[in-house]
């Protein structure tokens, strides 16, 4: 019964009312994006990376000068870093997770396809990696000892590289055989069968997190190159490990460099740093509007209840409750605040379809339209309620007194 009242006096201040309507839809419109963006952010953030982040130091060296004997230096080397006081298991990989250096490729059902089924990182392994990183296997078995073989046999032969059997992660199997058991399945690498003996829960590849999250092992043991050493220990011993740790391979061989060493869960913070600051920055710009937006309508509102001040006389003279004023304004502000939500919900859909033109991202999911709807209906309530009570607090006589 109060909304025909409210629409004749809302069409007697239409700037005022459509400033309101607007700044509202702006709010929406911007609240709605900025949260997805957040969510986003936070779901690359603390993506999970399968390996023990937190016992794990990552070392990887870089030769002055060339050498031959590689494959014997490896070795000593891991025997080296076995001998660590505090180190419990050592591999050597060709990528680390959050490590940005990359090594992918396509994964295929049939060796003809002209677009690969999925997109993998592809993780060359020796025996110790499961021991190492705490990788957690789900199904099948690991790699037997005559299945693995030096990263020479297999890429330096001048030949098609052939991988006899790989372990691939749960949601490449997942993409690959929807709903089947991929244990048996054959894929194909490079165009040569593979053949799918054991899956494992996670393990993120050091990019494209989110997007493209597989991987696949191989049992190539590297035994050239400038792999990243990984060794496992007592989180509280990390900083003393490493240093030891690279004190002894620098004293075995000063004819190198430590490109990079540290904890892999400052790889990780530093991999998403950018992230993080802007999920915090759109935090800041989300509150900011919410409090400008709150301010508008406060300031909105007490301005019509002093415009008003006689008409609520009026009423509460004729028997109006103070619970009747309150309703009335909260009424008012709830259609106004529909208003701009209608026109903000059209506006966040149409900066959506900008940003996916533009950056790597989906569409705006449908239950995010809906969480800035009800936030701005509640802040909309919250911030009327103040001068709404002050309106239902004005005594009849006093206000007549006042004309």
């Amino acid at each position: 019964m109060e909304v025909r009242p409210i629409l004749s006096t809302l069409r007697r201040h239409k700037t005022a009312a459509a400033l309101m309507v607007l700044e509202i839809a702006v709010t929406c419109a911007i609240l709605c994006n900025a949260v997805f963006l957040i969510a986003d952010r936070i779901e690359r953030v603390t993506f999970p990376s399968g390996v023990a982040e937190h016992e794990l130091v990552q070392i990887q060296l870089g030769n002055i000068a060339s050498r031959d004997d590689e494959k014997a230096r490896i070795a000593r080397d891991l025997e080296l870093l076995r001998r660590v006081p505090g180190v419990k298991s050592v591999a050597l990989i060709n990528q680390v997770p959050f490590g940005n250096l990359s090594r992918g490729g396509g994964v295929n059902l049939t060796p003809d396809q002209p677009k690969s089924t999925l997109n993998a990182a592809l993780w060359d392994i020796d025996e110790r990696f499961f021991e190492t990183t705490g990788v957690r296997l789900v199904a099948g078995r690991p790699f037997a000892a005559d299945e693995y073989r030096d990263f020479n046999d297999v890429f330096a032969t001048g030949e098609m590289p052939q991988v006899p059997v790989v372990i691939v992660t749960r949601r490449a199997a997942e993409k690959l055989f929807p709903g089947q058991d991929p244990l048996g399945k054959t894929v194909y690498i490079w165009t040569t069968p593979s053949r799918i003996v054991g899956v494992v829960d996670e393990l993120a590849r050091p990019n494209n997190l989110v997007r493209q999250p597989y991987s696949v092992l191989m049992p190539t043991r590297l035994t050239v190159g400038s792999g990243y050493f990984l060794l496992r220990t007592e989180a509280a011993q990390r900083d003393a490990v490493r240093i030891a740790a690279v004190d002894a391979l620098m004293s075995a061989d000063r004819e190198r460099v430590v490109v990079r060493q540290g904890n892999l869960d400052d790889v990780r913070k530093t991999y998403f740093r950018q992230d993080a600051a802007m999920a915090w920055l759109l935090a800041a710009v989300c509150v900011a509007l919410l409090v400008v937006t709150a301010l508008g309508i406060v300031g909105l509102a007490s301005f019509w209840v002093q415009q008003r001040t006689a008409t609520i006389g009026i009423r509460r003279a004729l028997g109006a409750t103070r619970a009747q004023i309150v309703r009335y304004f909260q009424t008012e502000n709830f259609l106004l605040t529909s208003a701009g939500i209608v026109l903000g919900i059209a506006g966040a859909l149409a900066i959506n379809l900008v940003v996916m033109a533009h950056y790597e991202l989906p569409r705006l999911p449908w239950i995010y339209l809906p969480i800035g709807a009800v936030a701005l209906w509640l802040l909309g309530q919250l911030a009327v309620l103040g001068p709404a009570l002050r309106a239902a607090a004005l005594p009849p006589a006093a206000v007549m007194r006042l004309r």
